[in-house]
């Protein structure tokens, strides 16, 4: 482990969760929920658990989950003190990827120049997770192109936009299917690493409502 001095700027990201201790020399199982686990697992790599900095050891995959090694963190006693724990992380540095706290607020336009108003949430999915308008109407991370200061590009499917089609039906499953992706664009077989060909990275600011 490492100091326990409070996280400073820039705003930390939600990376994953502590599930429980593994074994007896300090490994716990943890479900991340960024698509980013590579970088987040590298040896050297600090985690912020809420009370203190956590320094990754060494990391291997288990059952779907990762088991995790933590300086300092030495035996089945220490690792029980982790249950639970949110796991925080500083956002990587970088200029070709986009995260996904950066999308919300920023008003979404379609490939003919359409606004259709601002992203209010990016919600879970399993197959891409889901930009959600203010208006409810939701549109798979598959098809995001670029983002600037103000405003989100995407490349949809003709009528998923369609604000006097759209109701709950357009994403029954005979509407909305894996044979709406472009290959090319998202692929799910890399979901443990980076999801999106856009390069956008499943990272969110905690939820400190309680």
């Amino acid at each position: 482990m490492t100091g326990s001095a409070p996280p400073s700027q820039p705003e930390l990201l939600e990376v994953g969760r502590v599930d429980k201790s593994h074994g007896l020399r300090g490994e716990v199982v943890v479900s991340f929920v960024t698509n980013m686990i590579s970088e987040r697992t590298a040896p050297g790599t600090k985690l912020w658990s809420g009370r203190q900095w956590l320094t990754v050891v060494a990391a291997r995959p288990h059952r779907n989950k990762w088991l995790v090694s933590f300086d300092g963190v030495a035996d089945r006693t220490a690792a029980d003190t982790l249950r639970g724990v949110i796991l925080e992380a500083e956002p990587l540095e970088t200029e070709s990827e986009v995260f996904v706290h950066e999308l919300v607020g920023k008003r979404l336009i379609d490939q003919h120049g359409t606004d259709h108003g601002p992203i209010a949430s990016v919600i879970d999915n399993p197959a891409s997770d889901l930009m959600e308008l203010d208006d409810g109407r939701l549109v798979p991370l598959a098809f995001y192109v670029a983002r600037d200061e103000a405003t989100v590009s995407v490349d949809v499917p003709i009528g998923l936009l369609d604000d006097s089609a759209f109701d709950d039906s357009a994403f029954d499953d005979s509407a909305f299917d894996d044979s709406a992706f472009d290959d090319s664009a998202f692929d799910d077989s890399a979901l443990d690493d980076r999801a999106y060909g856009s390069s956008v990275v499943v990272e969110r600011a905690p939820d400190t409502t309680g």
